[in-house]
């Protein structure tokens, strides 16, 4: 089956910097599974699956744009100290999560100066080109309710680990009834 719209596809991949390093790996975990055409994954790398079927391999460099964003200065941006919950416990390198308008956010404590903390919204991966060794695993139909709701849900329809005792839905927080 071939990568397209509302496709369930699954992939192992590793996410490696300019230099090399490795980012990110799915190697020794679950591969990756999304529903292709729907925002789940960044775009160049979308892109690239698109097409493919399952037992393909192949390499693929994501410019900025395509990926987390080119770096801005906008994001970056000073609070004061008291703002934190134990301001005493925070930390230069700190990563942690704000709520904003378009879901949580992941954001880095950059500096602290006196009562003022300099916060970096970006995402780590910003501005950097992204370099993928990726191995399509499988390719299914999606669901009507997958494609409805635009995520996958659990396999067996309660959440991860929790076994059917729990009378939950499906363990996916999307905020739809199951």
């Amino acid at each position: 089956m071939t990568i397209t719209k509302d496709k369930v596809a699954t992939f192992d991949y590793t996410l490696t910097s300019d230099e090399g390093e490795i980012l990110d790996t799915s190697t020794g975990f679950e591969p990756l599974a999304y529903i292709h055409g729907h925002q789940n994954i960044i775009p160049g790398l979308e892109r690239e699956l698109e097409g493919k079927n399952s037992g393909d391999k192949f390499s693929c460099a994501v410019k900025p744009e395509d990926g987390y964003g080119v770096w801005s200065e906008d994001s970056v941006f000073t609070v004061g100290k008291a703002q934190f919950e134990e301001p005493d416990k925070i930390t230069e390198g700190m990563q942690f999560e704000i709520e904003t308008a378009q879901g949580h956010q992941p954001v880095s404590i950059c500096k602290i100066e006196g009562d003022t903390v300099t916060i970096d919204a970006n995402h780590p991966l910003a501005g950097k080109t992204l370099h993928f060794e990726v191995a399509v695993v499988d390719v299914r139909d999606a669901t009507a309710e997958e494609i409805e709701h635009g995520h996958l849900h659990s396999e067996g329809g309660c959440g991860e680990g929790c076994g059917e005792e729990c009378g939950e839905g499906c363990g996916c927080d999307c905020g739809h009834e199951h």
